[in-house]
């Protein structure tokens, strides 16, 4: 997304911070970072726990989000992973994910959605970690595509990003003066 965005849109602004193990930490980051985007052309992308993030950071803004094969209920399925961790993307980074984590992230449960048409979920039915069927449960009411294999990374994402910048409103140019 972001080799497409500085190829094809250089005027938009990208920003994609590495979110700390601290859900209170990782959405007070975002909050903060984004504090005084202009809302009516902003959007939120996030996939697995950052799809879960960005759909609070959605339901909090108003603004359009992309979530791509999203947490759906991460304090249940993260509260067996007490300790140390490896990251998904990068398997020699490791962090420690701590007992009261669980609890930030039941917190930062957005509840039903409040405007599920300003959301696409990318859904992916080979996803190994999350349930397909849970996501798209999930995201009733919201544009949902759901991609016949895959995997949880969405390896074939490529194919899948003419679907997100036309929902994000990205594939025509800048405005001309």
């Amino acid at each position: 997304m972001a080799a497409w965005l500085r190829a094809h849109r250089p005027e938009v602004q990208w920003w994609c911070p590495q979110l700390p193990p601290s859900p209170r930490e990782a959405m007070g980051l975002v909050l903060g970072g984004i504090r005084d985007w202009p809302a009516e052309s902003s959007a939120v992308l996030g996939s697995s726990l950052g799809g879960f993030y960005a759909t609070a950071v959605a339901q909090a803004t108003g603004w359009p989000g992309v979530v791509m094969n999203p947490a759906v209920d991460p304090a249940r399925d993260l509260a067996a992973h007490i300790g140390e961790q490896t990251a998904f993307h990068d398997p020699a980074e490791r962090f420690y994910f701590r007992a009261e984590f669980v609890d930030e992230l039941r917190l930062l449960h957005a509840g039903p959605l409040a405007h599920p048409g300003r959301l696409l979920a990318v859904v992916a039915q080979g996803d190994e970690l999350l349930d397909w069927r849970e996501m798209a449960a999930r995201y009733a009411g919201a544009s949902v595509r759901v991609i016949p294999g895959s995997d949880h990374a969405l390896s074939d994402f490529d194919a899948h990003l003419p679907l997100i910048l036309d929902f994000l409103q990205l594939t025509q140019g800048p405005p001309c003066d």
